[in-house]
């Protein structure tokens, strides 16, 4: 009897230290997955698909990426945000969640507060082309144009709130001038109406207006990048032309995961993906679709700069006066 007694208390307390390492395992323990809110094939997508594996090897975990697209990444946004809060569920944060937080404040999720956010990754700013056969040589001679002719210049967007027209508003609500918004359904159809001469400028993002650049089919008037781009030898940033910090427009990505994650997913991601982020190879890829490397001192410094960054675009779209709908 007391065998037997012995027998199951020693299973039961097997049983008991078997549970408690199994709660216990290191973070990860499984494969952890990304939540895209762009398009499979996009440039951001092929980009994670890319960068994925890099950081897996650094978890020691297989990366899933997940695509989530619609409402200007608010869909990725919800679904994260109500997701298990366990550190397997990332999102492929942006600045594009704050703007249209700040476009619809009425939207069923909060970019500050319902994420953790774990580091920048990567940036890229917009770049102010107009056709090569353009009369504008200059961001100078557009000025002009826009002083002396009010309505009669257009500019082209992939969408209302998207990148290209936060750029052009406030490039001319800054100037004071006014000029006509031509909303696309995506940006792939800037360059085409700029070369027909259909729009008279833009603001396109890097990856897609450097290689149009090159190509001699744009011409690159400023960047809105804080500082000159060396893919772009003598383009001058906006901000030397107008003197303001909102002129200043980078497109920014990183992980968020949802607000009740545990710390120590937080370190680790952190940690893994700093690593990651170092390999010449990555540095590599993010510049072949126009980005560049960017890393967080620590996941508060991200947290203080998404702050920051979302009061910057509150700023924007107030002073544009730009609407959802």
């Amino acid at each position: 009897m007391e065998r037997r007694t012995f027998c199951l208390g020693a299973l039961g307390a097997g049983l008991a230290l078997g549970s408690t390492a199994r709660a216990a395992q290191a973070y990860p323990s499984r494969a952890v997955r990304i939540v895209v809110p762009y398009t499979a094939g996009g440039g951001p997508d092929i980009m994670m698909r890319q960068f994925g594996p890099v950081l897996g090897a650094e978890l020691g975990q297989p990366i899933v990426v997940e695509n989530k697209v619609g409402a200007g990444g608010v869909l990725a946004a919800q679904y994260v945000a109500q997701a298990q809060a366990d550190g397997y569920t990332v999102l492929m944060g942006s600045n594009s969640h704050l703007i249209q937080k700040a476009l619809q404040p009425g939207l069923m999720f909060d970019p500050v507060n319902d994420f953790l956010p774990v580091t920048a990754i990567g940036t890229s700013p917009t770049v102010l082309v107009v056709s090569a056969n353009s009369p504008y040589q200059t961001a100078q001679d557009l000025i002009s144009a826009l002083r002396a002719s009010p309505r009669k210049l257009n500019y082209a967007s992939g969408g209302v709130g998207s990148g290209a027209h936060l750029g052009g508003a406030t490039f001319v609500s800054l100037l004071k001038v006014d000029a006509v918004h031509v909303p696309f359904k995506g940006s792939v159809e800037i360059p085409i109406s700029l070369q027909r001469g259909d729009t008279d400028f833009s603001f396109t993002i890097a990856g897609t207006a450097i290689p149009q650049v090159r190509s001699g089919k744009l011409r690159a008037l400023a960047v809105t990048s804080g500082e000159p781009l060396a893919e772009l030898p003598g383009v001058p940033t906006l901000y030397e032309l107008l003197h303001s910090d909102l002129a200043v427009q980078e497109f920014w990505f990183g992980f968020w995961l949802p607000r009740k994650s545990p710390a120590e997913a937080v370190d680790k991601l952190f940690g893994a993906t700093a690593t990651a982020l170092k390999d010449p190879a990555v540095k590599s890829l993010f510049e072949a679709t126009g980005n560049r490397v960017i890393r967080s001192d620590s996941p508060q410094a991200h947290a203080a700069f998404v702050r920051s960054e979302y009061r910057k675009w509150s700023d924007i779209v107030k002073l544009t006066g730009i609407t959802a709908g």
